[in-house]
């Protein structure tokens, strides 16, 4: 299982895959937005999403569980 987590602090603008969904590397995931930029999460491997664990809007700080794949 492998676990997507935030590489900075902001808000989660946009979640772009839901649970069961077939990601790919490279693929993007979510948005973070900071300081009015929009950040994209992408990922190293791919998968299937197992569970989102933020909502857009969430604040998460660096670290932070963002997705989990399967």
């Amino acid at each position: 299982m492998s676990k997507i987590v935030a590489f900075m602090a902001g808000n989660v603008y946009k979640v772009l895959v839901k649970p069961g969904d077939q990601v790919e590397a490279g693929q993007d995931v979510a948005i973070l937005e900071s300081m009015k930029m929009e950040i994209p999460v992408t990922i190293s491997s791919g998968g299937t999403v197992k569970e989102v664990k933020v909502n857009e809007g969430d604040f998460v700080d660096e670290g932070d569980l963002l997705i989990e794949l399967d």
